[in-house]
């Protein structure tokens, strides 16, 4: 396995790498979950894949197994900042208001959304390789541009996973329920620290530590 990480603008070292992550995203979330999100028969993208965006994609043989994406909360597009403000502010109805409790604004705080893991991706161990690669990623993004900080909408079960494989991850919201899929989410909040990670990019020599909550 190794780690890839771009933005818009250098996407195209990658070949196609970003367009096999949204068809991954789609797989999962659309077809797998039953998210109400913008999609068409191939791929899963959004008002949020704009150039404030980065990604951490983990590739294995040359296709991508894993990956999520991140831009920092300052971050505005149109009408459109980044994910959990716009809920905040009522403009996603599928993610309560209450969910944050503030509306934060901060260089030093980046939101990671959109993680994935392939199904080919089947034993544990080599979940965790992913996992970590894939929030390492982030937390390497981040860190180069000034942040201190990453948070997520993500599954209770991510934060003890993160937490398994080293990372500071602590929940900073009430949970709740999402109709759509049945599952328990929540904001949780992780520390930048460059180096966290023992798992090297090219980890086809890592040793993995099992993950013993599955992570889709």
């Amino acid at each position: 396995m190794e780690n890839i990480t771009f933005n818009l603008a250098t996407l195209h070292r990658h070949g196609t790498a970003f367009y096999d992550f949204l068809r991954l995203r789609k797989r999962f979330f659309v077809d797998t979950l039953g998210w109400n999100i913008p999609h068409d028969d191939q791929v899963e993208m959004d008002q949020y894949d704009n150039p404030n965006a980065w990604y951490s994609l983990v590739m294995r043989d040359g296709a991508v197994i894993g990956g999520a994406r991140a831009m920092a909360t300052t971050a505005t597009w149109g009408s459109h900042s980044y994910m959990l403000r716009d809920a905040v502010h009522g403009k996603l109805i599928d993610i309560p208001p209450q969910v944050l409790g503030q509306d934060i604004v901060s260089a030093q705080t980046w939101e990671c959304t959109r993680l994935v893991m392939s199904e080919r991706v089947e034993t544990q161990a080599d979940r965790s390789v992913c996992l970590t690669m894939i929030v390492q990623g982030l937390i390497n993004v981040a860190a180069d541009q000034g942040a201190t900080q990453l948070m997520s909408l993500s599954p209770l079960a991510l934060m003890r996973a993160l937490r398994q494989l080293g990372f500071g991850a602590q929940r900073i919201g009430a949970p709740y329920t999402n109709d759509n899929d049945g599952r328990r989410y929540a904001v949780l909040s992780m520390p930048v620290i460059h180096g966290i990670a023992a798992i090297p990019r090219d980890a086809r020599r890592a040793q993995a530590q099992p993950v013993h909550a599955p992570i889709r």
